[in-house]
C-alpha cells in the first residue's frame, strides 16, 4: 500500500477494526516516511460458487433460493424468519468453509433437510416431499416412519 500523500511504499498499522457488516476490515495506517495517517479498507474476495443441478446445468449459488424454499416449507408453522435466516447462514457457511467452487444441489438439499428435521418435523416432511419427489403415498409414509424411528 503506497502512501496517498508522498507515495512511499511502507506504512505501519496504527488501529485495526472490523466494519459494521463484518465483511471488511478498517485499518488506520501511518506512513513511515512523511508520518501522515490514512485509512484503508480490506475486504475478502468471495469466489463465486456454482451449483450443479440434477440435469448437470450449473448456476451461481443463490442464498435467496434456500430462504424461499424454507419459507414455503415452514408456512403456517411456528418458525420465525430469524430461524430461517440462521439455517441459510449455516448452510452458506458450511459450503464456504469446505472451500467448494462447485457444489451439487443434492448436497444443499440434504443440508436443508438435516436442519429442518431438528427445527420442525412438519416443515421437514413438506420439504422432503418436494425435494425427494415422492411418487405415491407409500413413499411419503416411509419417510414419516423413518422420521419416527430416528427420534
Amino acid at each position: 500500500m503506497r502512501c496517498p500523500y508522498c507515495g512511499y511504499g511502507e506504512s505501519k498499522v496504527v488501529d485495526s477494526r472490523s466494519t459494521e457488516d463484518d465483511m471488511s476490515t478498517r485499518r488506520r495506517r501511518e506512513c513511515l516516511s512523511c508520518s501522515k495517517r490514512y485509512t484503508t479498507y480490506e475486504k475478502v474476495d468471495n469466489i463465486p460458487i456454482l451449483v450443479i443441478k440434477k440435469n448437470m446445468n450449473r448456476e451461481y449459488f443463490d442464498r435467496t433460493k434456500i430462504i424461499n424454499g424454507l419459507i414455503k416449507a415452514c408456512q403456517k408453522r411456528p418458525v420465525s424468519r430469524q430461524q430461517i435466516e440462521n439455517i441459510a447462514d449455516e448452510i452458506e457457511k458450511k459450503i464456504n468453509n469446505k472451500m467448494f467452487t462447485e457444489v451439487g444441489s443434492e448436497y444443499i438439499g440434504e443440508l436443508i433437510m438435516e436442519n429442518l428435521k431438528k427445527l420442525d418435523e412438519v416443515a421437514y416432511v413438506r420439504f422432503a416431499s418436494v425435494y425427494r419427489q415422492f411418487k405415491d403415498i407409500n413413499t411419503f409414509m416411509e419417510e414419516i416412519k423413518n422420521l419416527i424411528q430416528n427420534k
